[in-house]
């Protein structure tokens, strides 16, 4: 998948009146959601795309407030307000049955859809039918969460003038801090990410959505108790260099999440989809194999 044609094939669909930005490969009879992190757009999943669309139908959009989709300015921008567009999402494309493969700031919007599929499911409805979840690197849990200092300065008083000073420049900077010491974008690829951030100066916006790093602390329990009871199959890739959410992470979901699925990546940090697509791909195929799932 090429920058330009990702760009030029995706489609539109409204939420609250706003355009929002998204992709469907149309064909397979599975369904994969895919939900990117912050401060990035579903482009994240453009290494994968090639490989998960032979198995699945594939949809994937840009959340409000990221990519190509409406950024706008007042909008009181949250973990819940994602997961409703999620939920849009799906009904728009007329899909009640799905899997999940998340990361980072994707991560907490599926552990949100998935406490709303628990509650479904006790009040057996099924509105809303996860067959199956995999995370890469995210803050689960707040407590192991390390936040970067550009996240902690947009999560402060003077997170409205930092956002209005963050610039390209900065942007590489930081984002490749977060990749592996072998595994760092090239330029074209920071450029990629950094015209999504850009597009209607969504850097501007961003001390508003950092406040996710709050809701997790808020919610935590909302947040955790459904990964720890659920009967839907879960499975953790881990790049276990990330400063953010690293070996930490792995180490605390093994230690509070009963039977554990995980998978450690060696020299691969934050971004495992982008800096280890392959090995990605093997051990998402290998959990959906081993599990035999719908």
């Amino acid at each position: 998948m090429i920058f330009e044609s990702w760009k030029e094939t995706g489609q539109y669909f409204q939420y609250k009146n706003y355009p929002i930005f998204y992709q469907d490969s149309k064909v397979g009879e599975k369904v994969l959601l895919c939900i990117h992190g912050f401060p990035t757009a579903s482009w994240d999943w453009y290494r994968l795309w090639p490989e998960l669309t032979k198995g699945f139908r594939v949809v994937t959009l840009d959340m409000i407030g990221f990519g190509l989709s409406a950024k706008p300015k007042d909008y009181n921008y949250s973990i819940l307000d994602q997961a409703n567009l999620c939920e849009s999402f799906l009904k728009h494309l007329n899909i009640s049955s799905f899997h999940i493969l998340a990361h980072d700031y994707g991560d907490t919007v599926a552990q949100e859809l998935l406490a709303r599929h628990e509650e479904q499911q006790m009040n057996q409805v099924k509105d809303l039918d996860i067959l199956s979840i995999c995370l890469l690197n995210g803050g689960l849990f707040p407590e192991a969460h390390k936040a970067r200092p550009i996240q902690k300065l947009l999560n402060s008083p003077v997170g409205p003038i930092i956002s209005r000073l963050f610039n390209e420049s900065a942007f590489n900077k930081s984002f490749s801090a977060v990749f592996g010491k072998e595994t760092k974008p090239g330029a074209e690829e920071l450029s990629e990410f950094w015209q999504l951030i850009d597009h209607e100066k969504g850097q501007y916006i961003s001390h508003k959505i950092i406040r996710y790093i709050n809701e997790r602390k808020q919610y935590r329990e909302r947040w955790v108790m459904p990964l720890q009871q659920t009967s839907v199959p879960i499975r953790l890739i881990n790049g276990v260099d990330d400063p953010i959410s690293g070996i930490h992470m792995a180490e605390r979901y093994i230690e509070i999440i009963p039977n554990p699925d995980v998978v450690l990546l060696e020299n691969v940090a934050h971004y495992p989809q982008v800096e280890a697509p392959e090995r990605v791909f093997s051990a998402f195929t290998e959990f959906h194999n081993d599990q035999k799932l719908k």
